[in-house]
């Protein structure tokens, strides 16, 4: 078996295209659930804190001559920042990605339950010739 029908074989195998497909849906929802942190999470939940949160732009200065109030991207150019507020944004879009995953997951569990079980398939017939020899031994046991 040559390299190259190897790799087609293994290539075609239905759980690669199925690893497939999740990866490429799971980058797309990856991206969707980015947006609904950014664009509508955080807003909502600067509304309510009036304002004062803004993850975004959120970090420590470790080192340098970094203006107070100053941008995130302007803090950097100047000084060494600790910028935590990213990894705030990012930590809350894995929460809120986890706790949609688990719905999906509980949702798709829920809807196997409620499937019924196959009814048990009858037994095959029992073949003529059997049939024929337990006639014969009842037969003679009379």
């Amino acid at each position: 078996m040559s390299m190259a029908s190897e790799f087609k074989e293994f290539a075609l195998k239905g759980n690669v295209m199925d690893l497939a497909v999740g990866v490429i849906i799971g980058g797309a929802f990856g991206k969707i659930v980015d947006s609904m942190v950014k664009d509508l999470i955080m807003p909502l939940v600067n509304l309510l804190t009036g304002g004062q949160i803004d993850f975004s732009n959120k970090y420590l200065v470790l080192s340098g001559n970094v203006p107070a109030g100053a941008a995130l991207a302007e803090a950097q150019k100047v000084g060494n920042v600790f910028a935590y507020g990213s990894f705030l944004t990012i930590a809350i879009n894995f929460i809120i990605l986890a706790f949609v995953i688990f719905m999906m997951v509980k949702q798709m569990n829920r809807l196997k339950r409620a499937e019924p079980a196959p009814a048990p398939a009858a037994p095959p017939p029992t073949p003529e010739d059997v049939v024929l020899l337990r006639e014969i031994r009842d037969a003679l046991r009379k």
